[in-house]
């Protein structure tokens, strides 16, 4: 073969090669772009089954939102969607060791909200959660809530006909029981003349702004997801955290249930865990006592100011005289009635329990969930109604029994509550209505007397007097500023991606109500999923909300 030749084929080889080694790395390119397109959308549109025993959190780098993506609500199930973590969960001891409490620490909270009536103490409820995220934790907040308007008056004459019917027999025949008219009342109000609500979307868009943690830390964030219920579970909604808890019980450090009305704070938190860790240390080297029959506690306070006076500029000096009150604890002398010593020679010397141990909340460790899990006579995680019969319970409501009675109660889990002699006002939280303290000594409630002052009630005829209609609200500001800087939407903090508040309404049905409620509440829906697939910002239809009657579906 002439040397010509051969350099030839020496030149086509190279060729050859080359052009087979472009053709497999552009395969190969190819399969990687199809391989992330497929991943990324099965990842986003099947979110729910593909990551359901994933931690709610979501870490600060994936976008810094509350939550994480959603494309459409109704394909949600369960008791909260989920969205992983792309961060490696800190390990219990590494918690432990660190210079903060809070650092690192992951909670798992739940709110049971019954309606919009207390929204005004959720939203600072809210911003205690909030707090936690910025000294440091990763907080998934689940709020169960059953968005009901408690009574619309009647406009047509079949519903004036049903109350109608309703009151005559209840007059007409007093022998029927109480509870029988009382029922059928609750039945015509409930079913007839209810109204579902949805969260707008202005209300939602304002949480976002509101509840976004810019903590830089890649091992804090926040998650809040609303888990939508029908309003039949009535006060079962408080039933819902502890299956969610146990669910959940490998992926979080610490677990809290609250009311919507009980403020929350950094402080509470870290008390109880250095409180937690105090009792494991004292109680080392004991045999016969072990941490998990022991729960720090908490202790709910109001401000008694003067039931008769409305606080002005002319009238603030009726609070000279006006303190903190434990009112759920009554009785002199205090440590015969309301306070007991602990029946242990090691921790009597530092902590005392409440004679009433109701809390309308309880934080728990992981450690301590599971032990109360097989405790004899305990069952904490198992869900089951209060001790009693009928509409007479013999230990409190469903409320009572979930939140403290089942814990504490001597007949049942029997776990000691424990406050802290010295430390007692840092696991002491505000009751945010500040109005329960004005029942105590009335007939039929704490420390009344047969012939103690009658407890009065309203009937809902009241007149209120509202407050000037010049002050600035909230969502109207919000409304007004998303207007006027309407390129703010460019640089949502999650781009194309939704890290906003989730809203599940998976347990909602809305067949059993009026035709123009239900089209209402579904606009209200799908205006949500809208928000969602568009990023998390609001359109024109959005801010075109009532301020003042947003509350109620027309």
């Amino acid at each position: 073969m002439t040397a010509p030749n051969q350099q030839q084929r020496a030149r086509l080889s190279l060729s050859t090669i080359r052009l087979s080694l472009l053709l497999l790395t552009s395969f190969l390119f190819g399969l990687a772009i199809c391989s992330a397109f497929f991943t990324y959308h099965y990842a986003h549109e099947h979110l729910s089954s593909a990551l359901d025993d994933a931690p709610l959190s979501t870490l600060k780098g994936r976008g810094g939102g509350i939550g994480g993506g959603v494309h459409g609500v109704s394909s949600v199930r369960g008791a909260a969607s989920v969205v992983s973590s792309n961060y490696e969960l800190a390990s219990s001891s590494s918690s432990s060791s660190s210079s903060s409490l809070l650092a690192g620490l992951r909670i798992l909270a739940t709110i049971a909200s019954y309606d919009f009536m207390q929204l005004p103490h959720l939203e600072e409820v809210l911003d205690g959660f909030q707090d936690l995220c910025y000294a440091g934790s990763m907080v998934d907040l689940v709020i169960y809530t059953t968005v009901v308007v408690r009574f619309v008056r009647c406009v047509d004459l079949l519903c004036w006909s049903e109350s109608l019917i309703v009151q005559v027999i209840g007059l007409q025949f007093p022998e029927v029981s109480f509870n029988f008219y009382s029922f059928m009342l609750i039945y015509f109000i409930r079913h007839r003349h209810h109204l579902l609500r949805q969260y707008p979307v202005a209300l939602i868009d304002m949480l976002n702004d509101r509840m976004r943690c810019n903590n830089p830390s890649p091992t804090s964030g926040m998650t809040v997801t609303l888990q939508l219920k029908p309003p039949s579970v009535r006060l079962h909604l408080v039933d819902f955290h502890r299956t969610l808890f146990y669910d959940r019980i490998d992926q979080y450090d610490l677990f809290i249930y609250t009311e919507d009305d009980i403020r929350v704070s950094p402080k509470t938190v870290a008390s109880y865990l250095y409180e937690t860790r105090r009792v494991q240390k004292l109680l080392e080297g004991t045999k016969d006592k072990d941490p998990s029959d022991y729960n720090v506690g908490i202790v709910r306070y109001e401000y008694n100011f003067p039931e008769n006076v409305v606080i002005t500029d002319k009238t603030r000096h009726a609070t000279e005289n006006v303190t903190r009150v434990y009112w759920e604890h009554l009785g002199k002398p205090i440590f015969e009635k309301a306070v007991d010593k602990v029946d242990d020679e090691v921790l009597s010397q530092y902590y005392i329990s409440m004679h009433l141990h109701h809390q309308g909340m309880y934080l728990a460790t992981r450690e301590l969930l599971k032990a109360w899990k097989v405790r004899p006579n305990c069952k904490f995680d198992e869900v089951r109604n209060r001790p009693g019969k009928g509409s007479q319970p013999s230990e409190g409501t469903q409320r009572v029994w979930m939140s403290s009675q089942m814990l504490y109660g001597g007949r049942h889990c029997g776990v000691k509550q424990l406050l802290p002699v010295e430390n007692f006002g840092q696991l002491t939280v505000l009751h945010l209505p500040n109005k329960n303290y004005r029942r105590v000594g009335k007939q039929g409630r704490l420390g009344g007397s047969d012939n103690a002052p009658k407890n009065e009630f309203s009937d809902g005829t009241e007149v209120f007097q509202q407050s000037s209609p010049d002050l600035l609200r909230a969502l109207e500001l919000h409304v007004e500023m998303k207007r006027q800087f309407p390129d703010l939407k460019t640089s949502n903090v999650g781009g194309e991606r939704y890290v906003g508040v989730r809203m599940v309404d998976t347990d909602i049905d809305l067949r059993g109500y009026a035709k123009n409620h239900r089209e209402a509440a579904e606009r209200r829906l799908e205006a949500y999923r809208e928000y969602v697939a568009r990023g998390g910002y609001m359109v024109e239809e959005d801010l075109a909300i009532d301020i003042d009657s947003w509350r109620i579906l027309s």
